[in-house]
């Protein structure tokens, strides 16, 4: 299963969204530690695009010695209703787990890791 408006390219994901006012398609790598996108008009050259900017953004990174990836440390906070936090709540309870072993199974089969 694949997610939509994403492609992989050499193993890093891009979302690819469309440009209206040039009537192409954008496409930006995400969890690199800069910025790297690319335009084409059509899958292919999204590839194509995507290849080079993805190998520019790597050897100038090389270049500076920079980790070109970034890292996460595995925390981040979540606001939501109370009535949402409730239901999570018991609906971890339901499954016998705590509310992080929870949600983090949610995410994980949510964000189709």
């Amino acid at each position: 299963m694949s997610m939509q408006n994403t492609m992989t390219i050499d193993g890093h994901q891009a979302v690819i969204t469309f440009d209206p006012e040039i009537q192409m398609f954008r496409g930006e790598f995400l969890g690199l530690n800069g910025g790297a996108d690319f335009y084409a008009k059509d899958v292919k050259g999204l590839q194509r695009e995507g290849r080079i900017s993805l190998n520019v953004f790597l050897e100038a990174c090389a270049e500076d010695g920079v980790e070109p990836r970034k890292s996460f440390s595995g925390k981040f906070s979540l606001r939501v209703a109370p009535a949402t936090h409730e239901a999570a709540a018991v609906a971890a309870a339901a499954h016998g787990k705590s509310l992080n072993q929870w949600a983090e199974d949610v995410l994980r089969k949510a964000a189709l890791v």
